[in-house]
């Protein structure tokens, strides 16, 4: 039987001279190297016996914002991707014209706090610095919650910015980080949607929610009586009674202890059963999408094999479960094709 065709909903890209306009760089730091298409590539070029990657969508990888107003780094990642876009390296940037396939959708920055009037202001600039082969595959737009004060998210103007987005078609990509910052992350983002929602007639200008990683649930948890992972599992079902809302099977390797990291495939499926089982009851394979989370899925796991361990867990989830080929060609890439709205 044929494989079917995957979409990486979630992975990022830098070039080596942008690596220090991030939040999380140190020159110490394993991600702060080039990582682009070459390396992407490398890392996923098994799939030409397995399978076949029909594309990616890209993530804002947190560019530093000196001050609210200064979205100086953020538009030179939008800039960054519109290279690639349009097939126009700059030396050394390791990708090529050909490439720009591979682009199926982008995710910027984009400065939710400031209020919706600030945000139009925005997206003016980041349109002019995309150019147009970019922005019409710009889906939407992402402002991490997980490192934010508790509230960043509830504020009028926060809430105002997101019924902006739904009103004009884009989705949020919505970061939050339950295993290190508690319960108070899930609580707030269900408030977030449901405020984000709330006399929003038009369900069509309802903002779409595309939720990362699971939300990060600590799988360090030995026991399903814990209340951190009764957090995690309430928060799941209620997070997906909202047909608005999808979720990103990613971002595992980077919650488990690093001594799980390494191990086997089965052997990490056998230990992260109880959180997939949850999401596939809360969501089903209709509203979960596969993404990597490259190059980030690589530290503690190893550059070579992280996407490749990854990508079998996924196909042995679809196993353990019993997917129909329906419903493992929407976790693939169908999903993500529906909720991004790709072309």
């Amino acid at each position: 039987m044929a494989p079917h065709p995957i979409i990486d909903s979630h992975i990022h890209l830098w070039p080596k001279p942008e690596v220090p306009h991030h939040n999380w760089y140190t020159p110490d730091n394993p991600l702060a190297t080039q990582n682009s298409l070459e390396e992407f590539r490398a890392a996923t070029s098994f799939l030409s016996s397995s399978g076949e990657l029909k594309g990616f969508i890209v993530i804002e990888a947190d560019r530093t914002t000196p001050t609210p107003e200064d979205w100086t780094h953020p538009l030179e990642e939008v800039s960054w991707w519109s290279r690639i876009a349009n097939g126009q390296p700059r030396n050394g940037e390791g990708h090529s014209a050909s490439d720009s396939s591979l682009l199926l959708g982008a995710i910027p920055w984009a400065p939710l706090v400031l209020g919706p009037e600030q945000v139009e202001k925005y997206l003016t600039q980041a349109e002019d610095a995309a150019g147009p082969e970019l922005w019409k595959r710009v889906k939407g737009f992402r402002y991490l919650l997980q490192d934010k004060p508790n509230g960043t998210g509830l504020t009028q103007e926060f809430i105002d910015s997101l019924k902006l987005l739904g009103k004009k078609g884009y989705i949020f990509d919505a970061g939050v980080d339950q295993h290190r910052r508690g319960r108070i992350q899930l609580e707030e983002l269900v408030e977030i949607i449901d405020r984000a929602h709330e006399g929003v007639e038009n369900e069509e200008e309802k903002v779409v929610f595309i939720l990362n990683h699971l939300c990060k649930p600590d799988l360090s948890i030995l026991s399903q009586t814990d209340p951190a992972f009764i957090a995690w599992r309430s928060a799941m079902f209620t997070l997906g009674k909202c047909n608005k809302t999808y979720m990103k099977l990613s971002g595992m390797f980077e919650e488990m202890p690093d001594s799980l990291q390494v191990r086997p495939a089965d052997e990490i499926l056998s230990a992260i059963l109880p959180w997939l089982a949850v999401l596939l009851a809360a969501f089903g394979p209709s509203r979960i999408m596969f993404a990597s989370n490259w190059p980030v899925c690589t530290v503690g796991v190893g550059e070579d094999v992280a996407w490749k361990k990854w990508h079998q867990i996924v196909e042995k989830v679809c196993d353990f479960a019993g997917l129909t080929e329906e419903d493992q060609a929407m976790l693939w890439g169908g999903t993500a094709k529906k909720a991004y709205n790709l072309d």
